[in-house]
């Protein structure tokens, strides 16, 4: 039963407040969001050792745009959380796991090593899994700030983005301009 607190914030509302506090037992994602994160980080397993990677480890290799693509890729199951109305610390908690894997990954060699262990999307996927709200069926619509708050993150991945590749080109203008 509702607080009659909760019930005056539900007036009004066109969702059914029952709905809303009621969290899906067994949150099923859509199969296309599995089989990504299964491709991108899991898809291929080592003869010997068993040890897994994914495409995210092969595109990582490409020099200068394997580390931003799989980043940029990265964004899609953070952009499908929000149908699936995750909170918001969860939301934030998966930029960063974004965040980590671009700048592990920025180090040459070491870097593609820690990518391929790190897995961003298939913590982002058990993160989506395990915070869900709604079920896939019902996964249509989230609140506009969710879809703010997303922004918000994603505009502070692309200004780091960014940044590193400023960063990245100033140090080579320097090594090939010395005493300019």
């Amino acid at each position: 039963m509702l607080s009659a607190k909760e019930q005056q914030s539900f007036r009004g509302s066109k969702r059914n407040p029952a709905t809303l506090l009621k969290k899906p037992d067994v949150v099923q994602v859509d199969r296309e969001l599995e089989v990504f994160a299964q491709i991108m980080d899991n898809q291929f397993a080592l003869p010997i050792v068993g040890w897994r990677f994914g495409m995210n480890a092969i595109i990582d290799l490409v020099p200068g745009i394997g580390d931003v693509a799989t980043s940029l890729v990265a964004l899609y199951l953070l952009i499908s959380a929000v149908r699936y109305r995750v909170p918001k610390i969860t939301l934030l908690r998966m930029g960063l796991n974004i965040a980590i894997y671009f700048f592990g990954n920025m180090v040459p060699w070491l870097g593609d090593i820690f990518a391929a262990w790190w897995k961003p999307n298939m913590r982002n996927l058990s993160l989506l899994r395990r915070r869900a709200t709604v079920s896939a069926q019902e996964a249509k619509e989230a609140s506009a700030s969710d879809w703010l708050f997303v922004a918000v993150i994603i505009a502070a991945l692309m200004t780091m983005l960014v940044g590193s590749l400023a960063l990245s080109a100033f140090i080579i203008w320097w090594l090939f301009h010395p005493g300019s």
